[in-house]
């Protein structure tokens, strides 16, 4: 893993891949995209390609090796993740904060295969520890998002299914959207019949 550049600001990545695959039915994260990648391994590429330090968040009792996550990647198992997106975020900026000195963490989700090298990079090129940078398609708010060291704090502290959105709008003026062209920002795995379409439409 590495930076593309030397004159980019250090973010760390953490990919959220705990949830419990309802909607899918089965371990989603072992489905294949259109490349014959696991979804997991798959949205894994792009943090691993751009950025220094990349930490995933699974379950308690998961195990990388048959998740097909590359050994540079650093595990974080969540003992609380069935209570919510915002359990296993905490637990994974609780892991980050005293490990890294990034002045950012780009917030990824393990189901959004199709976000593109460059936007991630774009993204990161804006990040700064007092500001939170959101990618926009099409006037729609997508992932990753990165939060500055400041809003760390405040991540460690979340709970249930809400995510980060309580953070988002108590510090709207800090927020910074960059508009991009990749609609990957946008496009997350959740049932198998997404999944046969973005397979079919790659194809």
């Amino acid at each position: 893993m590495h930076t593309d550049a030397n004159d980019t600001p250090a973010v760390a990545g953490l990919v959220l891949a705990a949830g419990f695959s309802r909607r899918f039915g089965t371990d989603k994260r072992l489905a294949r995209v259109q490349d014959g990648r696991a979804l997991l391994a798959a949205s894994l590429q792009v943090p691993c390609a751009v950025l220094e330090q990349v930490w995933v968040v699974l379950h308690e009792g998961d195990d990388p090796v048959q998740l097909a996550v590359s050994p540079q990647v650093r595990i974080v198992h969540s003992q609380d993740a069935a209570e919510g997106m915002g359990n296993s975020l905490a637990c994974g900026v609780r892991t980050i904060s005293p490990a890294s000195t990034a002045c950012a963490v780009a917030v990824l989700l393990g189901d959004m295969p199709c976000l593109q090298r460059e936007t991630l990079q774009a993204l990161v090129r804006v990040a700064s520890a007092e500001r939170i940078v959101l990618p926009v398609f099409n006037g729609v708010a997508g992932h990753p998002v990165l939060f500055g060291r400041r809003f760390w704090p405040e991540l460690e502290c979340l709970q249930g299914a809400q995510g980060a959105k309580a953070v988002l709008l108590a510090h709207a003026d800090a927020v910074q959207r960059v508009a991009v062209s990749d609609a990957g920002v946008l496009l997350d795995i959740d049932t198998p019949e997404q999944l046969h379409a973005l397979v079919h439409e790659r194809h």
